[in-house]
């Protein structure tokens, strides 16, 4: 009998990542050439949401694309999983980047005990363009919820000692769910970056509002206001703790089971990026203001120890402070449902690449 025929997996015609307006190795690598460059050869073309122009942006919340690898805010990846997407978590990232809380210059809010008894801006609850995941693209929301909660509880406080004034929901007002994936020339912003219930505060509806990232703090500037809090400041990792800290990074299930070897080889070159950033982190503004949309004072500020940890890692600690923010999420009704970390975690993919990149030392 002749013997069966070997199928060999067919390389895909593209691999795609998204990430969100944060730095991120991803970003980086793709800005510099590097992830094009190693899978030319292979005919492979490398793409990202944030320029594709397409129907694709909704997968940056859903990620039900095969070939997708998401670096960016855990409130999106973590919702996608709850509602049973086949996706892994194979690195995480923590990224100080200036989460703060804003005051009017003559609030007399000067540390977290003076929040006691204060109006805080909540931003209501999203209405999109993707019905199904109302709770998990609420982000505003989400991260204000856990930077007040974070910063409270420094101070010994908990959300029962401030009022939460609910404030209408910006992203709907700039333009919905998909509204940070659309292209965008030099100059243009996503919206992003406007998240935040600036209004409110410069009103005196609210007392103090949470912010983060180069954008807010560029919105700061502009209306008067200023820095009450900074939560980076803050000693213990688990007041700080967000839609951004830790930062996942997630993959489609087939994408392991059919293309791993180029997972492997994608997860390298921002392995290298983050090299790179370490080495040379006074090389990134460009490159910086752009992922994050801030100007260059604003991201010099807000990502002053970017390098200190663009590596992402599984370890021990990095997955509790993660598993926190879940059962945050969780309790506070931003899950349709709660499932167990540790069924999420596939460690092969990073382990892979450090593999490569030992093997491999110019691999860029």
């Amino acid at each position: 009998m002749p013997e069966p025929l070997i199928e060999f997996s067919r390389l895909p015609d593209e691999i795609w990542f998204t990430r969100c307006p944060v730095p991120t190795a991803t970003g980086i690598a793709y800005k510099l050439g590097w992830l094009t460059q190693a899978f030319k050869a292979d005919g492979v073309a490398v793409r990202t949401l944030q320029e594709s122009g397409s129907e694709l942006g909704r997968h940056h919340y859903d990620h039900r694309l095969p070939t997708l690898i998401r670096e960016g805010g855990n409130m999106l990846a973590i919702a996608a999983r709850a509602q049973g997407e086949p996706t892994k978590l194979v690195g995480l990232t923590w990224i100080e980047e200036s989460q703060l809380i804003l005051a009017r210059p003559d609030s007399g809010i000067r540390s977290a005990a003076d929040l006691k008894g204060k109006r805080l801006a909540l931003p209501g609850w999203s209405h999109n363009d993707i019905p199904s995941h109302v709770r998990g693209t609420s982000i505003a929301r989400g991260m204000s919820l856990a930077g007040y909660k974070g910063v409270l509880a420094s101070a010994g406080l908990t959300l029962d000692d401030v009022d939460l004034i609910e404030t209408p929901d910006r992203l709907r007002n700039i333009g919905g769910a998909g509204r940070d994936l659309q292209p965008r020339g030099p100059g243009q912003r996503s919206g992003v970056g406007r998240l935040w219930s600036i209004e409110a505060l410069v009103e005196g509806k609210v007392d103090a509002i949470y912010v983060k990232g180069a954008a807010a703090l560029d919105q700061a500037r502009e209306n008067g206001l200023v820095v009450a809090i900074d939560l980076d400041a803050l000693p213990d990792p688990r007041f700080r703790v967000n839609n951004g800290t830790p930062r996942p990074i997630t993959v489609h299930q087939s994408l392991i089971d059919d293309h791993f070897d180029l997972l492997a080889r994608f997860f390298a070159v921002t392995l290298r990026a983050a090299d790179w950033v370490k080495e040379q982190p006074n090389r990134l503004g460009e490159i910086l203001e752009y992922e994050t949309e801030g100007s260059a004072q604003a991201v010099d500020q807000a990502y002053a120890r970017l390098h200190e940890g663009l590596h992402p890692t599984l370890d021990t600690d990095r997955l509790a402070l993660f598993d926190l923010q879940k059962k945050f999420l969780f309790t506070h009704g931003f899950l349709d449902a709660d499932f167990t970390l540790a069924d999420w975690i596939d460690p092969r993919p990073l382990e892979a690449a450090h593999a490569l990149n030992a093997q491999t030392p110019a691999f860029v």
